[in-house]
């Protein structure tokens, strides 16, 4: 692999507006501010998603978001990364996690999908698990409350609150991964929510 090869990040979510604010769209919000960040606009490309451009240190980025459910994640991400010669080291896949509290992230490499089925589908099309994935603590669900219906629920209006400071947080721990590797990017997720 030539470090010069292209990245690819791709936000897990499910399109439509009526998803936008869910916890399972956490992947989405984070590939959007990033975009934001570096005045690119997502534009729909032929392979189901959406995908913006920005360069970091002269390095390629594609920053997508399937359109396909987020279950069926893996077909997209796979087209995707044949299209633009993106190797699986280069590969991040945001996603909404239950086991980290909100306001609280994790990146690493491989790993198994802990129960989120767009990360299950996205490794299964590829045939490794040996990709990048930050993961953006959404918390559990209430007791009494199915895993289903809790991440298809909207942000809370306190969550929501808070949401601008952890989304920096990703998009400043995503940045220093393509510019700096995977150590440094790890430092630079403040793991806690503190």
């Amino acid at each position: 692999m030539t470090t010069d090869a292209p990245w690819l990040i791709a936000g897990l979510g499910n399109p439509g507006p009526w998803f936008r604010l869910t916890r399972h769209n956490a992947g989405f919000l984070t590939v959007d501010r990033l975009a934001e960040r570096h005045g690119a606009r997502f534009r729909r490309r032929g392979i189901g998603s959406v995908v913006a451009e920005i360069e970091l240190d002269g390095r390629r980025v594609f920053l997508a978001k399937p359109q396909w459910f987020i279950n069926l994640s893996g077909r997209p991400v796979a087209g995707l990364m044949r299209r633009y010669g993106v190797p699986v080291e280069h590969l991040v896949v945001v996603q909404d996690d239950l086991d980290f509290a909100y306001g609280s992230g994790k990146l690493k490499r491989g790993g198994g999908p802990g129960g989120h089925n767009g990360v299950r589908s996205v490794g299964e099309v590829l045939g490794t698990r040996d990709f990048v994935r930050l993961r953006f603590g959404v918390g559990r669900p209430p007791k009494g409350q199915s895993v289903g219906d809790y991440v298809l629920k909207k942000f809370s209006d306190e969550e929501l609150a808070a949401m601008p400071g952890l989304l920096d947080r990703c998009a400043d721990a995503l940045e220093t991964l393509v510019r700096l590797g995977l150590n440094r990017a790890q430092d630079a997720l403040n793991v806690s929510a503190s």
